[in-house]
């Protein structure tokens, strides 16, 4: 049942979010609609959340959740479509063989790891600070822009430059682990913030969509949240559909798509 549709025109552009199950959403798109697919997926903690019911962690109960959805965006995505998925250490290696026999083990990308520092620390075991990110594709030709970042160093070798301040760098192409201090705006009183349980960071979608689409391109998101892609997408010019069983998801989201100029 769909309990919620919001359609904003921008730029020629349309978002489009629905509280509805995310099968049933993809169920009814056609074949190859879709150029870039975003989750933030349920990570299989077991734990009942006041925003959310996460999944037990069993293969049985992931399998049976991911198995038919993953299948779907794959029919969804175009031949030239990208798909990233972000979950954390309790089931990627069940949903990366998922992934391996639905897009193919040759389609596979990357494994990103985007480090971070919130959050509690632990002394029985080394802290876990990241998330794990498959980036996969549907087939080898595909959009990615290849996005350089600078590199400073603490002393001059063969082809660093100095920056205005006297300072050693490089300008190298983004590798597989991104150790971004992008958590600042989820800090409670930033502009950012909407006291969201799992709200992602808009810098670490605008790096995604910004180098897998185009202005233009459709952009979707299964698991929507804090509709941190909704409004990315909006700001990047792109068309967004997106999904959450969850109505607050749905509220948070529209809300922070109005105050986007």
């Amino acid at each position: 049942m769909i309990d919620r549709i919001t359609e904003q025109p921008f730029c020629q552009t349309r978002v489009m979010c629905r509280a509805v199950d995310n099968l049933e959403l993809l169920l009814s798109q056609p074949d190859e609609s879709i150029d870039l697919i975003y989750c933030d997926i349920l990570y299989g903690t077991g734990k009942d959340f006041m925003d959310y019911k996460d999944l037990y962690p069993m293969r049985e109960i992931i399998e049976e959740h991911y198995l038919p959805r993953l299948k779907e965006m794959h029919r969804v995505l175009k031949s030239t479509g990208s798909i990233y998925l972000q979950m954390d250490y309790r089931i990627e290696h069940w949903v990366r063989c998922m992934m391996d026999d639905i897009f193919g083990y040759g389609n596979f990308r990357n494994q990103i790891i985007w480090s971070y520092r919130i959050q509690g620390v632990s002394k029985k075991k080394y802290p876990s600070k990241h998330d794990n990110i498959l980036f996969y594709t549907k087939s080898n030709t595909y959009t990615y822009k290849a996005e350089k970042e600078r590199i400073y160093y603490n002393k001059k070798f063969f082809d660093v430059k100095i920056d205005e301040e006297g300072r050693y760098y490089s300008d190298v192409y983004v590798r597989d682990v991104w150790d971004c201090d992008y958590t600042k705006p989820l800090i409670s009183g930033s502009n950012e913030y909407v006291n969201y349980k799992t709200q992602k960071p808009k810098a670490l979608l605008k790096r995604i969509i910004s180098n897998s689409s185009n202005e233009g391109d459709t952009v979707a998101d299964y698991y929507l949240g804090s509709g941190t892609t909704a409004v990315v997408c909006k700001e990047l010019n792109r068309n967004f559909i997106g999904c959450d069983i969850n109505p607050k998801a749905i509220e948070i989201t529209n809300a922070r798509l109005d105050a986007v100029s």
